[in-house]
């Protein structure tokens, strides 16, 4: 699965330097020069991984990083903090504010590169020790391969278990149904797209009995998220 960053920086030169690396590197990026655009985008979609600013205008990198891990819904976002500080109580102070990882300007591409999927490989890491997952009622169980809703077990095909450990995994993003093909079949599997409202229609089938149906929304012109947030 490709891993979307967000790149936060106001100074355009750096922040098109950065995007591009992550580019070369294969990741998707998301640009935004302040907090506020910054927001915006987080209000959409949850991104793998932050690079942020220190000194950005308005709110600080540095501030802008405690409300993140403030949030339930974004803590567990890692964040690199860019910056010129470079003396230890600058270090300590972005370290206890949540941030994952420090990189001091001017710094190179491939040392940031480096930083990045260190950090990614520890979320993951740490994130492939959970063998249970719990999204609202719904209850998967990895290692067994069953899942539950409010304690009953739900008859789930390989396939459907599948595609429901992948929203659950990634809950309050949307992706389009050939983003679904690629991270659920295999991006080798060469199947029309309209084969995934087929399984979005018995997933849903399935959790209907237990009133989580609506946990998986459709998003008109885009494509499927999933969401314990349901109006």
């Amino acid at each position: 699965m490709t891993a979307k960053i967000l790149i936060v920086e106001d100074e355009i030169a750096i922040r098109q330097i950065v995007a591009m690396t992550m580019s070369n590197e294969g990741f998707e990026t998301i640009e935004a020069d302040n907090v506020t655009r910054a927001l915006e985008s987080l209000a959409i979609m949850l991104p793998d991984l932050i690079i942020l600013d220190w000194m950005m205008p308005g709110l600080s990198g540095l501030e802008f990083t405690k409300r993140i891990k403030k949030s339930s819904r974004t803590k567990q976002i890692p964040i690199i903090l860019l910056t010129a500080k470079s003396q230890e109580p600058d270090k300590i102070a972005a370290l206890n504010s949540g941030a994952d990882d420090y990189i001091t300007k001017p710094f190179s591409p491939a040392e940031l590169v480096a930083r990045v999927k260190a950090v990614l490989r520890r979320v993951r890491l740490s994130s492939s020790d959970d063998e249970v997952l719990n999204a609202g009622n719904i209850k998967m169980d990895l290692k067994s391969r069953r899942a539950f809703c409010e304690g009953d077990k739900l008859n789930l095909s390989p396939l459907e278990f599948k595609l429901l450990e992948f929203f659950v995994s990634h809950p309050e993003r949307c992706y389009t149904r050939a983003q679904l093909l690629d991270q659920v079949w295999g991006t080798n599997t060469f199947i029309e797209d309209r084969t995934v409202d087929v399984h979005i229609r018995r997933l849903r089938k399935v959790l209907s009995g237990h009133e989580c149906s609506d946990y998986i929304q459709t998003v008109r012109g885009s494509g499927y998220l999933f969401t314990e947030t349901v109006a």
